[in-house]
């Protein structure tokens, strides 16, 4: 058990019988009143955002959560199949669970977040940036460089990306795995 002093960045809570972690807060002590924590909580189980505000010295039920470095094998009609490898332990996961599951390469490695006590997987956890290959774009044109104009890519896993105009088939490419946008274009 703690209290909202206790609040912080990726802190795992047990809040209106589901699994929340915060993705940011705010402490406020206004002038008048009583000072209280302004929180912004995901659900770990079924992926929404939502505002919420604790009054200080709130009790709250935090939940040990665990990291595990699993590698991605395969996608079929049943989910994503991950091994463990320290164990070999493979396991399924609904694509609920991704952020965005289109970034996932054969033999990524990612981090996957267990609830300690129940051994469930409750949230899967892609590297910041991924680097990933064009295979169809239309050709840009010499000296369309003046702009910020982007156009539809579409990288190795089939997704579509927006990329500059000076990019072209067969660039390697870095991508945010936070909101799949571009990022930079890659040395081979």
């Amino acid at each position: 058990m703690a209290n909202t002093s206790d609040i912080r960045n990726g802190l795992c809570i047990e809040f209106n019988n589901d699994i929340w972690t915060v993705v940011e807060f705010q402490h406020v002590k206004p002038g008048k009143g009583a000072a209280f924590v302004r929180t912004k909580l995901k659900s770990l189980t079924h992926g929404r955002v939502v505002d919420n505000t604790f009054s200080a010295g709130h009790k709250i039920n935090t939940v040990r959560v665990e990291r595990r470095d699993y590698q991605y094998l395969y996608k079929d009609d049943f989910g994503y199949h991950f091994m463990n490898t320290e164990t070999f332990e493979q396991v399924m996961l609904e694509e609920k669970l991704l952020d965005n599951p289109g970034l996932l390469k054969a033999e990524m490695m990612i981090e996957i977040l267990f609830h300690a006590e129940k051994e469930i997987p409750l949230q899967i956890e892609l590297p910041q940036y991924v680097n990933m290959e064009i295979t169809y774009t239309e050709p840009g044109l010499k000296g369309d460089t003046a702009t910020n104009t982007l156009k539809p890519a579409t990288i190795e896993t089939g997704m579509e990306v927006r990329v500059p105009l000076f990019v072209n088939q067969g660039d390697l490419i870095k991508i945010d795995t936070r909101d799949g946008s571009y990022v930079e274009r890659v040395k081979k």
